[in-house]
């Protein structure tokens, strides 16, 4: 096989229940996962995105809140979005906007989410 030719990647999404989170593994390598709050009645709210740090700039954030959003849609959810990483991807496509939840949006800007979680630490 030559360096140009890609073996495909095996992408698989779980729900760790357990743990409140979302996890990506690649190829059975866990390399990212999404925190979130199940609310009644159908709501998640996204509240922080951690990638492995052998695997950051790989695109494992992007694809890992694109997999999370596709599985709450096919669940009928909504969203509400916590996490800056989460807010700066809605920010940059309508596609996902329908997921938001109309009473509970979360945050509408990644500055307001960062200043929101840099006052809940301090």
């Amino acid at each position: 096989m030559s360096s140009e030719e890609q073996v495909p990647v095996t992408e698989q999404l779980i729900d760790n229940i357990d743990q409140g989170r979302f996890e990506l593994c690649r190829d059975d390598d866990l390399v990212g996962w999404l925190y979130y709050t199940h609310l009644k009645p159908n709501r998640y709210a996204l509240r922080h995105t951690e990638v492995e740090t052998s695997h950051q700039h790989e695109g494992v954030g992007g694809a890992l809140v694109r997999r999370v959003f596709d599985e709450i849609r096919a669940r009928g959810g909504t969203i509400t979005a916590i996490c800056p990483f989460v807010v700066d991807y809605l920010s940059r496509t309508t596609a996902y906007a329908d997921l938001v939840d109309a009473r509970h949006p979360g945050y509408s800007d990644r500055a307001a989410a960062e200043s929101a979680r840099v006052a809940a630490s301090g």
